[in-house]
């Protein structure tokens, strides 16, 4: 399912227009963002889905092409975890 027929569904859904219904979804994507770039608090929909950031060492690695290592700088990251009303829907529950 692409963005426009996610929009559509919730448009169908909440009987509302697919604008609406896209200027929702861009609301939540951004500040959902916003929060996660601050990085102090997570953003938890109970049972559905929560979004933290979380920091990444450093770390080496290899270059696959010659081999050789490379330092790959300490960093930040999104980690995205299944609620468990996500999971039952996953089994087909």
């Amino acid at each position: 399912m692409n963005r426009s027929e996610l929009v559509a569904a919730l448009a169908d859904r909440a009987e509302v227009t697919r604008k609406d219904a896209d200027a929702v979804l861009a609301a939540f994507a951004e500040t959902v963002g916003e929060i996660v770039a601050k990085g102090d608090e997570k953003v938890t929909i109970p049972g559905f889905l929560t979004f933290e950031r979380t920091h990444r060492a450093a770390r080496t690695a290899r270059n696959p092409q010659t081999g050789d290592p490379i330092q790959i700088p300490a960093g930040f990251s999104v980690k995205v975890s299944a609620g468990s009303k996500l999971k039952e829907a996953a089994k087909g529950k």
